[in-house]
């Protein structure tokens, strides 16, 4: 019985390496789905009634920051975000945050909870996904003030404040 329960072991790792080769070559001939130039968008505010569009922030940089309460990462970035938006804003820099599948009571306990005050939208239905490229969260897109992609998405976070604040400053010299 060891033997079979072993062999049967190995052929679910095999498959598994299988698959998520599989999922990689078809991610590469795919692309990641993120278009040139950011897609625009319009989405209900969280942080106060109203909505935001993308296009409104032409002219700054924006921070653009997927997350959703439910993700541990995102916790743990959630500081950060904000230290950023205080660090930044006089210079033009926009933190936004996009939560993203999550309940908006939710997402408000967590903007609370963190003291968040940088302008926040709700994708409820994970619609910008597919044009940011986005496949886990949290994930940070950084766009300059001419309203194109700068340097690479940052995914799976906790974002290193470093590597941040590097991305901040070239999309503040482009």
């Amino acid at each position: 019985m060891p033997a079979r329960l072993k062999l049967t072991g190995q052929v679910l790792a095999v498959a598994l390496v299988a698959g998520l080769l599989a999922l990689l070559i078809w991610k590469v001939a795919h692309g990641s789905g993120k278009t040139a130039q950011p897609k625009n968008f319009t989405l209900p505010r969280l942080d106060r009634p109203g909505k935001l569009e993308l296009a409104s922030l032409r002219g700054k940089v924006v921070v653009l920051n997927f997350w959703a309460s439910w993700c541990v990462p995102c916790k743990q970035e959630a500081k950060t975000f904000q230290k950023i938006w205080e660090q930044y804003r006089s210079r033009g820099v926009v933190v936004l945050g996009v939560d993203s599948k999550d309940f908006s009571g939710d997402a408000r306990d967590f903007a609370h909870r963190y003291g968040l005050t940088y302008p926040i939208v709700r994708d409820s239905d994970g619609a910008l996904w597919d044009p940011y490229g986005i496949t886990v969260l949290p994930d940070t897109v950084l766009i300059d003030s001419k309203g194109k992609y700068v340097g690479q998405t940052i995914i799976g976070g906790p974002v290193p404040p470093n590597v941040l604040r590097s991305r901040i400053a070239q999309a503040l010299e482009s």
